[in-house]
């Protein structure tokens, strides 16, 4: 027992990071974090290579010295000042963070499934050359919390579990005012900016053609697409539930909703 003990505590970082595929019957291609027996594993390693750090631009992007802009995926951290917008809470002390991480320490990639976002930033797990896996540290302190797009998928698993524990114990943003829990009957017009917590109960499910949309008080939606679905449990075991969802509020048809992307976006609460 103990050699196999010695033998788990030995495996490489990526060992719990496989990406699940399949095909449908109509040739539509899916995937999952979690196994399923018509699956097959899409494991992606780190890169052999380690790189440089020239710059940290704030506690989820960095850029590499071969000039790379590096997204880091399964998380989202406050933002900083940019673009004559105000700093958020939590924004600076992340960036903080990370910039004494990677200082002196030289950072190998796990790219996601897909490689790179709209803005052409690389996407991907950052681990430096002493095996610390950068955006699972910035979730177990509190400074990022979990944001999971499809297909990337890879670590979800950890991901959820850190923003679990650091949720419990009230860390960084689990502890800021900034980010209580708004209820959805509170929603104004003008929503609220940044990332978002919201509470409320589902008082209808309704299924669309590209989307499950559960249906809050005050007009308030919370919007699945369909091609992500299979990712949550029953959604319309969500019916008649209490839940708190999180992302990002946008206008929606004069009504304020929220897409969500995993099952990590969506609390049951008591």
């Amino acid at each position: 027992m103990r050699l196999f003990v010695l033998f788990l505590l030995c495996l490489p970082v990526w060992v719990n990071a496989d990406v699940y595929q399949w095909r449908d019957a109509s040739g539509g291609r899916h995937f999952s974090d979690q196994f399923r027996a018509e699956a097959t594993p899409l494991a992606i390693k780190p890169t052999g290579a380690f790189y440089k750090v020239a710059k940290v631009y704030d506690g989820d992007t960095v850029l590499l010295a071969d000039g790379r802009k590096i997204r880091l995926l399964g998380i989202n951290t406050p933002e900083v000042s940019h673009f004559g917008k105000a700093t958020e809470a939590g924004g600076e002390e992340a960036k903080h963070w990370l910039t004494d991480a990677l200082a002196g320490r030289k950072v190998r990639l796990e790219l996601g499934v897909e490689r790179t976002d709209k803005y052409g930033r690389t996407l991907a797990h950052l681990f430096t050359d002493t095996k610390e896996h950068v955006n699972l540290q910035l979730v177990k302190r509190g400074l990022a919390s979990v944001s999971i797009y499809p297909p990337n998928l890879g670590y979800a698993a950890a991901l959820v579990t850190a923003e679990q524990e650091a949720e419990r114990g009230r860390l960084g943003v689990w502890g800021r005012p900034e980010y209580a829990p708004i209820g959805a009957d509170k929603l104004t017009a003008a929503g609220h900016s940044g990332w978002t917590r919201v509470i409320g109960k589902v008082v209808a499910v309704r299924h669309a053609k590209r989307m499950v949309i559960l249906e809050f008080a005050n007009s308030f939606t919370a919007r699945i697409e369909r091609r992500w679905s299979d990712l949550f449990p029953d959604l319309d075991s969500y019916r008649g539930k209490t839940v708190e969802v999180r992302g990002w509020l946008s206008h929606s048809q004069q009504h304020l909703s929220m897409l969500l992307r995993h099952p990590s976006a969506v609390k049951l609460l008591p």
